[in-house]
């Protein structure tokens, strides 16, 4: 990957929908010269895919909040993913280093809707306790 590739990058997590046209003039390439490029970004794993952002205010989904996970005993990563990933709420989640075990990102409607999903991750796997932050105000957020 050299310097134009980044810049193509730049570009493109800027406005994913940016043709290829519009992004070689920021760069200095051709529009197929461009897509070359990204297909190779592409196939190389270092563009995921292109997707659609979506204002999660805009969705009803008001209430945003970060929760520490403490499991009871030893649980795999993969047994974690698995019991999370059919909850529509948890938009992302990590194992951490450090006294909890994870960290889920989640989305409610409101503090009720957030109560329930609490209560769905935590018998969701073999879980002791959690500690949920809600936050506020988005300071900065980048893709």
């Amino acid at each position: 990957m050299d310097d134009i590739d980044r810049r193509i990058i730049a570009v493109l997590q800027r406005d994913g929908r940016a043709p290829y046209a519009e992004v070689g003039s920021v760069v200095g390439l051709s529009a197929p010269a461009v897509k070359r490029r990204v297909d190779r970004l592409l196939d190389a794993g270092v563009l995921l895919g292109f997707t659609a952002s979506v204002a999660p205010g805009a969705m009803g989904w008001g209430i945003e909040a970060l929760v520490l996970i403490y499991c009871g005993g030893a649980v795999a990563p993969s047994a974690l993913a698995a019991a999370w990933d059919p909850i529509p709420e948890v938009v992302s989640a990590w194992t951490v280093a450090g006294q909890a075990d994870a960290v889920v990102r989640v989305r409610a409607r409101d503090i009720t809707h957030l109560e329930e999903t609490l209560e769905r991750i935590r018998s969701s796997a073999s879980i002791e306790r959690t500690e949920s932050t809600v936050m506020l105000s988005r300071l900065v957020e980048r893709s």
